[in-house]
């Protein structure tokens, strides 16, 4: 993707998302589960090849499984003809003390044919186990392979604190701030990303 695309509407170059440091750092953060194998989709049939040593009990061989539809009557993921897929995961996950681990769909990854259910799992303590990850499956016409590799999860440590949201009216220094910062950027680029960015690594 280019850093600078033209614009019709404007008759200028104007900068891409490749130059937006938010949508950068959150496609970037944390880290992506990966599908093991490929995934064959052809007339809404799954399938894999995978060789896989004899597993031990409870231990899952396939790259998917799934939810019955009455897990989610009621809720949007729901669909009269369709199950859940689930993706399984086979890498556990440990979080330090007090972190818990949000588990969401590939940040702005809308091109793939699922959509990963978000969650959010206490990672400090369920670690000795596996972590899999629903989806809902989108495009009911999609038929290809799903390559190995390909993302299925993003997976953001956040830790867990209690805390207290407040409302107040923008006046006296956070309204002067507000017109100092807000006149900046509308006079250049790389505001954000000069002054306000912190590191991510």
């Amino acid at each position: 993707m280019p850093q600078k695309a033209f614009s019709q509407t404007l008759q200028d170059e104007v900068l891409t998302l490749k130059k937006c440091p938010p949508v950068i750092d959150a496609m970037t953060s944390g880290f992506l589960m990966p599908l093991v194998c490929d995934l064959k989709v052809e007339n809404g049939e799954l399938t894999w090849e995978r060789d896989l040593p004899v597993p031990n009990a409870n231990y899952p061989r396939s790259p998917i499984d799934f939810h019955v539809g009455s897990q989610v009557a009621g809720s949007p993921f729901f669909d009269n003809d369709r199950f859940i897929i689930k993706f399984n995961n086979f890498w556990t996950v440990g979080l330090p003390p007090g972190y818990s681990l949000l588990v969401t769909h590939p940040i702005n990854r809308d091109e793939l044919p699922f959509r990963t259910l978000t969650g959010l799992v206490d990672a400090d303590r369920y670690c000795d186990v596996f972590i899999h990850f629903p989806a809902r499956w989108q495009d009911p016409q999609f038929n290809g392979t799903l390559a190995k590799g390909t993302p299925v999860a993003q997976c953001l440590p956040v830790k867990r604190e209690m805390w207290t949201e407040r409302f107040e009216t923008i006046t006296g220094e956070a309204a002067a701030r507000l017109r100092e910062i807000g006149d900046a950027i509308a006079v250049g680029t790389g505001l954000y990303r000069e002054k306000f960015r912190a590191p991510k690594r």
